[in-house]
């Protein structure tokens, strides 16, 4: 489609990028081929955008150092009114970020010794700087974008009217896409086990009273693997994505207090709560799961294929069944059926369908029920599930009425870009921008030139 053009996709091609390795700190003067407000852009910039490309896969023999370079004034123009509007990117957030970078440097290259050796450092102290104020401008250019954009919004007449204007030779096609309905059972955890690990959880608080670390007991007993080599850190406020019975808890603590272990759909808790900063809390926590018997999951089994059998003999709806059976809660009053989590329709393209999924339902046909399936999701542990296929939807022409939501967010994506081109051509009016000579010619998207 013609209205998503190549500037932008280089945009998004970097929103998520690898390119926090992108501005060494210490330059030499005459490096400096852009500025922008506050900010430099160097030629070394330009070419390591390329290796970040290359490394990604991109093909990059089409893209220009003249699309580079605009787009590295484009991020400095968001960084320097970031700070004008005080938006706030704190040192803790930066280096948190860099630590996850670092890892995964460190996890693809080997060990941090040649991650430092690959990036031509002296050691780790001179690495950490030289990343740290690119990762900190990346930062401040995507709250600046949100920003931007968090007041856009669109209504159905605009929809309509964005869906008559593509012109016919440009109306998208939509691939094949199906919808599925499922049915989990989990398996029981007894009693016992769980006073096993509620007693653990309370052994452990009480050491914790008495002078042991917190830090420590999370990292040798924690089962969350989000947070247990961190000592269990987390911070968070009530907008952030917790279940419920956790931020509960973490919001009726006092600073410095310990929970009595409580339960969520993942296990069993205890939390710490350290900080208290108006609306957010830096706390720790220690997670263990009860574990399941053979015998759990042999009865589990059983309990699935009975509803199994009842669907296909025609005694209950599959629909009906996990509205009455299903342990899901989350599919269970919707019949079972699963919702795509990036458009929250219960609609999932092929191409884009997870793969473990994908495999478990492209051999069904339409309403039949797939053999029990043995599944595991991250936190929840082990259980059975039975899945149907409802209804299949086959590659398509976009038609305005069935394909609603998608065509939405095309024409929601399309004011975005517009937003974006606005606000970019009022702030290069007023924000101090100079081009190196050897750029002259360069016909960028944007008026970096003020011609």
């Amino acid at each position: 489609m013609k209205f998503i053009n190549k500037r932008i996709l280089l945009a998004l091609l970097f929103i998520t990028s690898t390119a926090v390795f992108a501005q060494p700190k210490k330059v030499k003067v005459d490096g400096v081929v852009g500025v922008v407000g506050d900010y430099v852009v160097l030629d070394s910039d330009i070419d390591l955008d390329y290796i970040t490309l290359k490394a990604q896969g991109v093909d990059v023999k089409n893209i220009t150092r003249c699309e580079l370079f605009g787009k590295q004034l484009e991020d400095r123009l968001y960084a320097h009114h970031a700070i004008q509007d005080s938006i706030i990117v704190t040192d803790a957030e930066v280096n948190s970020f860099l630590n996850e970078q670092l890892d995964a440097a460190v996890e693809q290259i080997g060990s941090i010794d040649k991650v430092v050796k690959y990036y031509n450092k002296k050691n780790v102290e001179e690495l950490r700087s030289h990343f740290f104020d690119a990762v900190k401008m990346n930062k401040l250019t995507d709250q600046m974008q949100k920003k931007i954009l968090e007041s856009v919004e669109i209504t159905p007449e605009e929809v309509r009217n964005f869906f008559k204007g593509i012109p016919a030779d440009e109306i998208p096609t939509f691939g094949a896409e199906m919808e599925v309905a499922q049915i989990v059972v989990n398996p029981v955890v007894g009693e016992d086990e769980k006073k096993r690990v509620i007693d653990k959880l309370n052994e452990i608080r009480q050491d914790v009273i008495n002078g042991s670390s917190f830090f420590s007991k999370a990292v040798l007993f924690s089962e969350d693997p989000g947070s247990s080599s961190n000592g269990g850190f987390y911070k968070m406020n009530r907008k952030t994505a917790f279940v419920k019975e956790f931020k509960d808890v973490a919001f009726s603590l006092a600073e410095g207090e310990i929970s009595e272990p409580f339960e969520t759909e993942f296990g069993y808790h205890i939390i710490k709560v350290e900080k208290i900063k108006g609306q957010e809390v830096e706390l720790r926590h220690i997670l263990i799961s009860p574990k399941v018997s053979i015998q759990a999951m042999k009865d589990a089994k059983e309990k699935i294929e009975q509803i199994r059998n009842k669907i296909i003999n025609n005694e209950i709806s599959f629909s009906d069944a996990a509205k009455s059976s299903s342990d899901q809660k989350e599919t269970r009053n919707n019949g079972g059926v699963l919702l795509n989590p990036r458009t929250m329709e219960p609609r999932f393209e092929l191409t884009k369908m997870d793969p473990t999924l994908y495999a478990q339902v492209s051999s069904l046909k339409d309403n039949e029920i797939s053999l029990p399936i043995l599944d595991e999701e991250r936190g929840a542990g082990k259980f059975y599930k039975i899945i149907t296929v409802n209804n299949r939807i086959e590659e398509h022409q976009a038609d305005f009425s069935r394909d609603y939501i998608k065509i939405k967010e095309l024409a929601l994506r399309d004011k975005q870009i517009k937003e974006i081109a606005k606000w970019t051509e009022e702030k290069i009016k007023e924000t101090y921008i100079k081009i190196s000579d050897d750029y002259k010619d360069c016909d960028f998207a944007n008026n970096w030139f003020k011609k």
